[in-house]
């Protein structure tokens, strides 16, 4: 039996995240992955990196996460960071509660003065400048050749346990500590108990002139533009249990929305639809900590690659037998118990 220090069943980003930490540590990694690295809820994401308010206690991990951001890009190389800042546009008066703790309140025509091709039915928009974004695809494409043979493709768990995990073909593999960061998948099979559902949520990807320099927002829709000539719209938010095919419907949801926002993204090319699951939680945050000898790195719903280095910086900490940052306190699995 193949025996290493951390087995992680799970190849997002979180995961793979999680590895590359680790390795770093000096242990030994393998990372089961059951179709290809970063092929599920990674694949989908926009790559928003912007610590929206939605609790006092999810703020703060989320700040300290971006915080990490820079130098994690810095790490990986190419991965198209930028700090391009997003505005949150409002239509109607009564929108204007903060998205975040760092918003500043611009009127209409400040913010047509920012960013000429947004919607000027706009009553205004929340200023973020500390936002940015990272291309998901080019993270994982580094993280996977950073970890090499360290991954193994098309690896199907069917158990979980403390000491190790069981895979679809009879074999196992016994590790030190087992990493659950299956995403959605993780409660299906592997960890029953755990609060974790599969939410829907489908992109688009676009071609053709940047229709904004900064990401654009607004209660249903984000237009992510990027230095690369590629747009992305996302995203759906879709009770469908495990279904992840795109559908006509969707889109054009997506595209309206986007064109009400900036109309310019009426005249771009739609190259891709791509739907996936997210890992939701009973509050919508995420679930990292020991549970039943394993620790998990899950359920980050609609925030996995803002959360990246901070999950991996935890996971490795408890690894160590050692407490995780004091933001990652509020997330442990244990609180839905």
């Amino acid at each position: 039996m193949e025996q290493y220090d951390i087995a992680v069943v799970g190849g997002g980003i979180i995961g793979l995240a999680s590895a590359l930490r680790a390795r770093q540590c000096g242990l030994t990694v393998c990372v089961l992955e059951r179709a290809e690295p970063g092929s599920g809820a990674t694949w989908a994401a926009a790559g928003v990196l912007a610590p929206d308010r939605e609790s006092p206690e999810f703020t703060a991990l989320a700040r300290r996460s971006r915080g990490l951001w820079p130098s994690f890009a810095t790490e990986l190389g190419e991965v198209g960071y930028t700090e391009c800042g997003s505005l949150a546009l409002a239509f109607a008066f009564g929108e204007e509660a903060p998205p975040a703790e760092d918003a500043e309140w611009i009127d209409r025509d400040a913010c047509l003065a920012l960013e000429p091709g947004v919607s000027p039915e706009c009553t205004g928009a929340w200023h973020m400048t500390r936002d940015a974004q990272v291309d998901p695809r080019r993270v994982v494409a580094r993280l996977v050749a950073l970890l090499g043979d360290a991954i193994r493709p098309h690896s199907d768990v069917v158990e979980a346990t403390a000491d190790g995990v069981a895979l679809a073909d009879g074999s196992r593999i016994a590790a030190d500590r087992v990493v659950l960061a299956a995403g959605a998948w993780s409660s299906r099979r592997l960890a029953r108990r755990l609060p974790i559902r599969p939410v829907k949520g489908q992109t688009l990807r676009l071609r053709g002139p940047l229709p904004a320099t900064r990401i654009i927002r607004s209660e249903h829709i984000y237009v992510v533009p990027r230095a690369s000539g590629e747009t992305v719209l996302g995203a759906t938010v879709e009770e469908a249990g495990f279904d992840t095919a795109a559908t006509d419907e969707a889109t054009e949801l997506l595209l309206g929305e986007a064109v009400r926002a900036v109309p310019a993204v009426a005249e771009l090319e739609l190259v891709e639809a791509v739907a996936s699951v997210r890992p939701g939680t009973p509050d919508d945050g995420p679930l990292i900590g020991e549970w039943e000898g394993m620790i998990v790195a899950g359920g980050h719903y609609r925030n996995g690659i803002l959360l990246a280095p901070a999950t991996a910086e935890a996971v490795v900490a408890l690894v160590a037998g050692e407490e995780p940052a004091p933001e990652i306190a509020p997330f442990s699995p244990l609180r839905f118990l």
